[in-house]
């Protein structure tokens, strides 16, 4: 952007560079009538993500000013593309009318032709802090999350913006990727100079970061004299949340969003899981991105955007209570038996407006009169479902908790049946959102107003009928207010001074004139109808005083729907699917019956194919299963399948299975492939090796393991030492429940020492040189990888099958005669048999070698042209 050292800026620009500098990181959106305009490097910006036109205006510094600009009533849809880009965007609005500028400029000396309306930042945007309705995904919460740390602990403050829920707790700094990773926030703010944050984070003051001043802030949001209503709140805690709620004032101007009571999380309160295994697991967003492929997405079948926000906070943290637990799972088979209950049900909550973030938008000054009649409506439904639960037999415990927070809204819903009407609009500047018979003065304005504008239409006739020109109109627009139009034709009849009509305005084909008797009418409907706007208004704020005063009780209601809807959507997907409702335990045993992939069974279904149900019963003297078998056998979809059906079940939900009793898990990992992360600095392999280091560093009795294919990313040698030494661990060490997937047959010894390890594998078979692959668990080591085969499905020339296999038969001969492993890890048969084979051999050797073991009937001609080519440059030049 140009220097501020101009000499000589335009007022309006000498304006603008000031809030640009106020705005900081963000783009300006300056609004200069019906458009909100961008100039400079904000315009270069913004015009290429928005993919709008760049133009220029006037100049600054003696260079044009580049500009672009969007329409003020459309600006929600370019400011989600915006903020979807990463963008932060400040609102410069206009403060003052014209009429007030004009005053102000007198006041100040000015001449009035030169007053500026004067402009000012009334709001940030960002990414964490969006309630419009727009700019959200109606089925995932939009998180803001505020750090700070004191004395070695981090403190943790969530918050979603849009419907006020706030969270504290805490955790150590090598725990915090991880709590990030469950909260899954749209922005983090941190202090500056911190080290801990996530990449992109915000950064504000320190002293905004402190304890004392976040309790101080709850204290008095709340109206409370101590927070120890709401929970034995850390130093650390209080911090961040001081951080937060100073944010939300800076992003607001000095107002807050609705922020209801914060509720302390324990550090254990749920099944801890990394980074890494939720990824592993896909649980709210598949690899590629999206929810398509993801668990949720195989599970969510909620009918509202609450619900579906609800299922997937129970997804991201599974409870370690058992006694929660059983409520949800209690309530899913209360609405499981009851089919027909149950599509009513749906069919009511289908009707429901969001009322969680109808709320927000109303407390934080964004609300709308269709805000208000959403809350009037769904609350009037929250009170009919509780009149008919109510009379339900043998309702769980849950059910009963969540009708208790139904009802308690019949005079703010009675208010707002009265005052509203049925439809109210989105806009309240035009009014007409108020119902009649209400407000007796205001029926009285608007008749007021209705009388003047029959007025109007009765003085037209008669001016019609007096001067005899039956084109003659009686006009409005906002500039000149209401006007008498006639054809060009007939303007001079009305021009004599004697006429009665003064000239105001010449058109092309047609003349404008005002009369006295229209000036006054005109005067009376605009009085009438500004007092009525303002009588509106007046209303307005009544109503969004007395929803604020409940805004508690409201939110409350907003969350039992939500339960609602998420039990009744997990007993629809579990008879959809026939899930089965999962038994918990406090022991550390295992036992699933046919259990399925919920996301894999799902993609099959849609094409027609089944999928291959297994068993997996781990115990103490059997809790580490080394499962072998070829790739696309299906051994990391049952790893995955076994890591979810326990996720679902301690989330509450039922579970994709014939039976399912699970020892309660402490924490999960998941460690099936791993991918570069270069921008790091970590391959593969690396990425692969931290992923195991934190499992066996993190991972207790209690937890429940799935490793596939540990040390493949490197040499033979290193690789089976680590899977070799990393399944002792988990065996003896650590002592907990693992699937462990592995190509290294070698593994299979492990069993000899490992008294609670067994050795499984998935069934394939070899038909008439095509691999069949049966996706079935049998017990036992897997007599072969298939990898030939695998190789072959995957269209590796021939050639190459042909040599791989001769150099597997010399292993496999190698392996017989040495007498299978060593009795240490360093004669290993592969090894042995490449010492084996004569290192001196000379070209011609080889090369017959490698003719002996190829198939030409295999080859086609392009490949037996290349085979010839490649022998020729094997063999030695002649000398001659």
């Amino acid at each position: 952007m140009a220097a501020r050292d101009d000499p000589k800026p335009t007022p309006m620009m000498a304006q603008y560079l000031r809030l640009r500098e106020e705005a900081g990181d963000a783009l300006l959106f300056y609004r200069m009538g019906d458009f909100f305009e961008l100039f400079f490097e904000d315009a270069r910006k913004a015009s290429h993500i928005l993919d709008i036109a760049l133009t220029t205006r006037g100049e600054h510094m003696g260079e044009p000013i580049p500009m672009c600009g969007v329409p003020v009533h459309s600006a929600e849809s370019y400011l989600a593309r915006l903020i979807k880009a990463g963008c932060r965007v400040a609102i410069a609005e206009q403060v003052e009318t014209p009429e007030e500028a004009k005053a102000r400029a007198k006041r100040e000396g000015t001449p009035a032709s030169k007053a500026l309306v004067g402009r000012a930042i009334v709001r940030l945007v960002t990414a964490g802090t969006l309630t419009e309705e727009a700019l959200l995904n109606p089925r995932r919460a939009n998180v803001l999350v505020a750090l700070a740390e004191l004395r070695g602990t981090i403190g943790i403050a969530s918050c979603d913006v849009s419907t006020g829920a706030m969270v504290l707790e805490e955790c150590a700094a090598d725990r915090l990727g991880a709590a990030l990773a469950r909260i899954s926030p749209s922005e983090v703010v941190v202090p500056e100079e911190w080290q801990h944050g996530p990449d992109g984070a915000i950064t504000r003051p320190r002293s905004t970061f402190t304890s004392d001043a976040g309790a101080d802030r709850l204290k008095a949001i709340h109206g409370i004299a101590t927070l120890d209503t709401f929970g034995d709140f850390s130093r650390a805690m209080l911090a961040a949340a001081a951080g937060l709620v100073a944010y939300l004032e800076h992003v607001g101007r000095g107002s807050l969003p609705l922020l209801l009571p914060p509720v302390l999380r324990a550090a254990e309160a749920g099944m801890a899981m990394d980074e890494a295994t939720r990824a592993s697991l896909e649980i709210l967003e598949a690899t590629g991105g999206g929810r398509a492929g993801s668990l949720i997405g195989a599970v969510d079948r909620c009918v509202t955007g609450a619900g579906a926000r609800l299922l997937a906070e129970d997804l991201s943290a599974p409870l370690l209570d058992i006694g929660a637990i059983e409520a949800r799972l209690a309530l899913v088979q209360f609405w499981r038996d009851r089919p027909i209950e149950r599509a009513r049900l749906r069919d009511i909550l289908r009707t429901i407006p969001d009322l969680g973030r109808a709320l927000g938008r109303v407390v934080a000054g964004r609300g709308s009169p269709r805000d208000l009649g959403q809350l009037r409506d769904g609350l009037t439904e929250a009170a009919r479902l509780h009149h008919w639960l109510a009379a339900a037999p043998d309702r769980p415990e849950l059910l009963d908790q969540v009708l208790e927070r139904l009802t308690g809204h019949g005079a703010l819903t009675d208010w707002l049946a009265r005052a509203l009407v049925p439809s109210p609009p989105t806009e309240r500047a035009a009014g007409g959102f108020i119902a009649d018979g209400y407000d007796p003065a205001l029926d009285a304005l608007r008749a007021s107003s209705g009388d003047a504008r029959r007025a109007i239409a009765a003085m037209e006739a008669r001016y019609r009928e007096e001067t005899g020109i039956a084109t003659l109109k009686i006009r409005h627009n906002g500039v000149l207010g209401y006007f008498i139009e006639v054809p060009a034709r007939h303007a001079d009849a009305l021009m004599a001074p004697d006429s009665g009509f003064t000239h105001r305005q010449t058109m092309a084909g047609a003349v404008r004139f005002n009369s006295l008797k229209l000036h006054e009418e005109a005067t009376r409907i605009a009085e009438a109808g500004g007092h009525a706007l303002a009588a509106e208004e007046a209303h307005f704020e009544e109503l969004v005083a007395a929803v604020i005063a409940a805004r508690e009780a409201i939110a409350a209601t907003a969350a039992a729907l939500a339960r609602l809807d998420v039990g009744a959507a997990n007993a629809e997907r579990a008879a959809e699917g026939d899930w089965c409702r999962p038994a918990l335990a406090e022991d550390t045993g295992l036992a699933i019956t046919g259990g399925r992939h919920p996301v894999v069974e799902a993609a099959l279904a849609r094409t027609g194919e089944r999928f291959v149900a297994n068993d997996c019963v781990l115990a103490e003297d059997n809790r580490l299963w080394l499962i072998g078998g070829p790739n696309m056998g299906g051994k990391s979809t049952f790893l995955r399948q076994n890591a979810l059906i326990v996720l679902l079940a301690q989330a509450g939900c039922f579970v994709p299975a014939a039976s399912a009793r699970i020892g309660l898990v402490d924490r999960l990992f998941s460690r099936v492939g791993a991918a570069d992360n270069l921008a790091r600095g970590r391959s593969t392999f690396m990425v692969e090796m931290i992923e195991t280091a934190a499992i066996l560093a993190q991972a207790t009795r209690r937890s429940f393991v799935i490793l596939d294919e540990v040390g493949r990313g490197t040499s033979t040698y290193d690789g089976l030492a680590l899977a070799w030494a990393v399944a002792e661990a988990v065996h003896s060490q650590i002592r907990c429940r693992c699937l462990f997937a592995t190509h290294y047959h070698e593994l299979a010894r492990l069993a000899e020492t490992c008294d609670a390890l067994s050795l499984h594998h998935v069934r394939a078979r070899e038909w008439q040189g095509d691999l069949v692959l049966l996706h079935e668990l049998a017990p036992g080591p897997a007599d072969r990888s298939y990898g030939l085969a695998v190789a072959r499905l995957a269209g590796v020339p021939a050639t190459v099958i042909e040599r791989a296999r001769a150099v597997l038969a010399k292993l496999e001969a190698t392996r017989e005669a040495t007498g299978g492993i060593a009795a240490g890890l360093g004669d290993l048969p592969l090894f042995a048999a490449m010492r084996a084979e004569p290192a001196s051999a000379s070209p011609e050797q080889q090369l017959a070698e490698t003719l002996r073991n190829t198939d030409l009937d295999a080859l086609t001609p392009r490949e037996a042209l290349d085979l010839l080519y490649e022998w020729k440059r094997t063999l030695p030049r002649s000398k001659g």
